[in-house]
């Protein structure tokens, strides 16, 4: 089960590869925002508070294209070739 805070990798994409760990879960929804992945660019609106411009920023990925990273078994693999 994918949960906040959590290490994932992409599995398809144009991020395929990747990993990084989840910031937010939609689960009504079956999504996730990942750390750094899936980035869109939003434009903003100049407003009296805020200057506009085009920011980058992580969009929701559905949970079927990413998988868990098991850091316990990847900790025994590097000792077990070393």
């Amino acid at each position: 089960m994918i949960k906040k805070g959590l290490k994932v990798r992409v599995l398809t994409g144009k991020d395929r590869k990747k990993e990084g760990e989840v910031i937010e879960i939609d689960r009504s929804n079956n999504r996730a925002k990942v750390k750094e992945i899936n980035m869109v660019k939003k434009h903003v609106k100049t407003t009296k508070e805020k200057k506009g411009g085009i920011f980058p920023k992580e969009s929701f990925i559905h949970l079927s294209n990413l998988k868990l990273v098991d850091e316990k078994a990847a900790k025994k693999k590097e000792a077990k070739k070393i």
